[in-house]
This record gives C-alpha cells, structure tokens and sequence, in this order.
C-alpha cells in the first residue's frame, strides 16, 4: 500500500493521532485513480471488460481517449499503459502538468474557468466532431471538470461570475451545477450529443457528496433531465440575474450508444475508513457521505456519535458563504480551527481533502488539545481565523497542518474523529 501522507511521523505525536492518519490513509488507497482503473478495466487480447460489458476492439477504427478534471491526467497515463498502441490519439485538460506517449495533457485552472480551459476544451471539441460510426471515445470525467471542459468562452466568462456568486450566496453544488448545465454546449451531455454516433465509454470519478455520478463535471456524457427552467429556479432562489441560459440535449438517440461507468465515490474511501478504524479496535460510525451543512453543523452531527473507543466517519462539502476577500485556507482547515472549540482529552478531528488540495497546498488538518495548547502558547485566535477565513496561517502556525500533493483523484472531503 502506498504512503499518501507526507508528514506523517511529524504529526504522530500520539497514539491517536497516529491511529487518524493511519484510517486517512486507508481512504487514500481505496481511491487510488491507477489501482481503480486497472480493476475496473480489463483487456484480454482485443476484448476489453468493462464492469460486465465487452468491447471486441478489433471492431473500432480508431480508439480516442478525452479526458477533463483532477483525475484525468493520472487515469489517461494509465490508459495508455493498459491499451497502450491501440490509441490513436486522445486529449486530457487537468489542473497540473503531465506528459504522456500518444495523449495530449493541457493544463487548465480551477476552480474559476479561463480562456485558456477555452482553448483546451476547443482540442476536445474538434476531436469529438471528428468522429464517425466505428470508432471508440473512452471519456474520463471527474471532479473539477465544471470548471476545466469549458465552451464556448461565452460560458467562461458566464461562469467565473457564477463561481464567484455561488461564493458569495453560499449555493451547493448540485445547485450551481444545474446552472452551469445551461450556460454550456457540452456540459449536461453536450459532449455525448457532440460524438455521437461513436461508442462512448464515460468512466466517471465521482466528487459529488452522495454518489450522484450523473452531477460530475455537470454531466457531460449524461443524458439531462432538466431544464432551462429549473436553472432559472436555481438563479432566482438566491437573487441572481444577468445569464443566458440555452437547452441541454433532449434527443435520447444521442445517448444510445454511450455507457458510463461509476469507477469510484467516496463510498469506497468511507467503507476502507470503516474498515481501518476496525481494524485499530474502534466502533466505526459512518454519520453521512453527502454533508453539505455548515461545519459547526456538521461538528455537532459527528460529536452526537462519538462515544468512547468509538470512530466517527463523514464524507461531504461543508458549506459557508464566503462574503470577504483576504484569506487563505479551505474547507477542511476550517473545520478542523472549529473542532478546537469544544476538542477535549482523548480526542482528535482529522479534515482532509481526498485531492490533496484544500483550496491550497495542504491537504487538511488534524486538531486535539495538543493543537489547543500550542495555538495559544502563540497567541493565536480561534474566532479570529475562523471570522477572516485565514485558517491556513492559523494551522501552520500550530505545525498541524496535513500534507500529501497531489492525489490525483477526487471523491469529496473526508473527516475523522477519534476518541479513546
């Protein structure tokens, strides 16, 4: 099993601190972008397996790989390796640079779109309309494509103002991307519309809080079932106006010939949690995959579980409205500065993002008493980073922020807590 966590001895100043990061540890193999795709597809001779379907690849012209999120550039790497000569070309627009044999990787930003994931997308759009009857598009879409497949730049610039409203209101996902849907020609299964009628193999790498394959990178291989009416719903609800919104596909014979895939959620890295904190001799309590709620809400869910030797488990995107410009941190950081308002002994919370990325370099973080007292041996305020949202100065003072790079997947934030 690989080793994700790159200051673990660092942060192991106590048996259960060690035993957090070793259950964090467990959720990172079990989302491993390459070990996911390699059991989930299998190639013998020219037949490939594909969760229960086969794929005689003799049969196709041309086998094309397109791919878009934070995922993409691991899993195209690895799809060379396993098709390896039999690709002819592919495209893949991820946040970091990578480098593969026959596909192309661009890199794009996150999680504002920009005219250059235009440009990017623009490669993916001309290879899709360069397609015909026998040929195979295997599509790997994962979190962070909302912002990264992004057409026409009408939708660019449309959506670095919807990101920054949502922001600002405090929307969900699910919510902002019904809207993005709508502002795209090949979101909400504009891509599917755009190759048909190739073969399109969807493999979908799931970040959305609940298993809702369909919602990654707001569904560009899915059929969509709403509306340009139901996204109006959606600006109305929280007073936005100024966007023009346009249909997503409604012709069901544009989707015959497409199978998407649901590879990972964070429902696999929340059973390895389950079953590492087994393994370590706690009551493993899973309290939700699909939070959305504030983190002082979400806090007050985990801490009606917790009991002695007992693990409390959850997966989801904790939402605040991010009102005020000036600091730096994420998700996670803030609600491990919340824990330590009611952390006591015997206890830690560990907050970690399964990308690695915390809207910044670090991961995540873990808090306990040790955090507590070392935080005020530095004068350093609790309210005051929570209330200016600078929780990344905060932890790194206190030395417990969690780093790993990189993960090269996406399912969701994943927090623990301990108590002996």
């Amino acid at each position: 099993m690989k080793t994700w966590i790159t200051n673990s001895e660092q942060l192991s100043t106590s048996p259960l601190r060690a035993d957090a990061l070793s259950i964090a540890e467990a959720a990172y193999n079990a989302i491993d972008t390459d070990a996911v795709i390699r059991s989930r597809l299998v190639l013998t001779g020219s037949s490939l397996s594909v969760e229960g379907k086969t794929y005689d690849l003799n049969k196709f012209s041309r086998i094309k790989i397109l791919g878009f999120g934070k995922a993409s550039c691991k899993a195209v790497q690895t799809l060379e390796d396993v098709l390896k000569e039999r690709i002819s070309e592919g495209v893949a627009i991820d946040i970091g640079s990578g480098t593969c044999d026959i596909i192309s990787v661009e890199k794009g930003t996150h999680p504002r779109p920009s005219p250059e994931n235009v440009v990017a997308t623009e490669k993916i759009v001309n290879m899709a309309k360069d397609k015909s009857e026998n040929e195979l598009y295997i599509v790997v879409v994962s979190g962070g494509g909302s912002s990264l497949l992004c057409w026409p730049i009408g939708e660019c610039e449309q959506g670095i103002r919807l990101y920054d409203d949502f922001q600002r209101v405090g929307g969900t996902i699910d919510e902002i991307n019904m809207v993005r849907k709508h502002i795209s020609q090949v979101k909400g299964g504009g891509l599917a519309a755009l190759l048909y009628p190739a073969t399109v193999i969807g493999l979908v790498f799931c970040d959305v809080p609940g298993d809702y394959f369909e919602y990654v990178a707001s569904g560009p291989t899915y059929y969509d079932e709403s509306t340009v009416a139901d996204a109006q719903v959606v600006l109305d609800k929280y007073g936005l106006s100024g966007y023009t919104l346009n249909e997503t596909p409604k012709d069901k014979k544009l989707f015959e010939k497409v199978c998407n895939v649901e590879v990972i959620s964070n429902t696999a890295a929340l059973d390895a949690m389950s079953a590492e904190a087994n393994r370590l001799g706690y009551k493993p309590v899973n309290v939700g995959k699909s939070l959305y709620e504030h983190p002082a809400e979400l806090l007050k869910r985990m801490y009606g579980e917790l009991r002695e030797n007992t693990a409390v488990i959850a997966g989801g995107e904790p939402s605040y409205a991010v009102d005020k410009k000036g600091g730096k941190g994420g998700r996670c950081q803030y609600v491990a500065i919340q824990a330590l308002k009611n952390i006591q002994e015997g206890e830690v919370m560990l907050a970690f993002a399964s990308d690695g990325r915390d809207n910044s370099d670090s991961a995540g973080a873990i808090a306990d008493t040790e955090t507590f007292a070392k935080s005020k041996a530095k004068n350093l305020s609790i309210n005051d980073a929570l209330e200016s949202l600078n929780t990344y100065s905060f932890l790194e003072s206190a030395g417990d922020m969690l780093y790993t790079g990189a993960t090269d997947a996406n399912v969701s934030d994943l927090f623990i807590l301990l108590k002996k």
